[in-house]
């Protein structure tokens, strides 16, 4: 991420893909984060692959627990 403006600007650039389902499955040297959208129990569909090491994959649970627990006051969730 770019650290003056946030990374915004190199995201403006990225595809983005809407995802309500995923799947998350692992090895000893890797994670695999399978992103797609569930329609109802039976219709599922996987557009999106992210493989991760083991510490990004601890990092991103780091900084999504943190961005979660900020965002709960700030649009009034516990």
């Amino acid at each position: 991420m770019n650290q003056e403006n946030g990374g915004f600007e190199d995201a403006k650039s990225l595809e983005a893909r809407y995802a309500n389902y995923v799947e998350v499955g692992h090895n000893a040297f890797e994670f695999l984060f399978d992103f797609g959208q569930c329609y109802d129990e039976f219709r599922k569909t996987f557009h999106t692959r992210i493989v991760m090491s083991p510490d990004c994959a601890r990092k991103l649970f780091e900084i999504l627990q943190e961005v979660i627990d900020q965002s709960g006051p700030r649009f009034g969730r516990s």
